[in-house]
């Protein structure tokens, strides 16, 4: 019973996270190419609260949600035109990031220091995958994929970053607290 109950909990984070990352992907500023949108701070909360396993799990449901066609993309969009678009790379990239990120800090420590050099590193993962797809898609040189893909994101990421960090160490801290992160997390010290 009690490994049924675990299970749950560990199915219901992921699907709080993939919630949490569609409803922050409508907050969005629109550029021309690939908008601004609050999904990349919500890959950084999961990823800082669940760690590498569980983050990365609920960016795949995210964008498994997408793919078939619900609206939780930026722009209330969906559907695997998306993922094959210009911004398909980024929403890869989600999933990586979110991996990479929480990795770091279960092999260091869930602080708010090692949280933001961790979610800025799993910015430049995101915007990798998200700018090699955009030069591919749109037949774009370097030059431009970079000015395109990733040049306008740089600010606003290191602003998500820091915030992400803060506000998933802080919630972490409150979860372990209140017993509702599991064993398998490292403690907070």
């Amino acid at each position: 019973m009690n490994r049924q109950r675990n299970k749950l909990r560990i199915m219901l984070k992921i699907a709080i996270f993939a919630a949490l990352t569609a409803i922050l992907a409508q907050v969005e500023i629109p550029l021309p190419l690939i908008p601004i949108s609050g999904q990349t701070l919500a890959v950084g909360i999961a990823a800082t609260i669940l760690g590498s396993r569980q983050g990365a799990l609920a960016m795949v449901l995210y964008m498994a949600i997408g793919a078939v066609g619900l609206p939780v993309f930026a722009g209330f969009s969906g559907g695997p035109q998306v993922l094959v678009g210009p911004s398909g790379g980024y929403i890869f990239g989600f999933i990586a990031a979110a991996y990479f990120t929480g990795l770091i800090l279960e092999k260091t420590r869930f602080t708010i220091q090692m949280a933001v050099i961790a979610n800025i590193m799993g910015m430049f993962v995101t915007l990798i995958f998200g700018t090699i797809q955009l030069k591919l898609v749109l037949d774009l040189g370097w030059s431009a994929s970079l000015a395109a893909g990733v040049y306008p994101f740089l600010v606003v990421g290191f602003i998500k970053a820091f915030l992400a960090s803060w506000i998933g160490i802080i919630v972490r801290r409150r979860l372990i607290q209140a017993k509702l992160l599991g064993d398998m997390q490292k403690e907070v010290a």
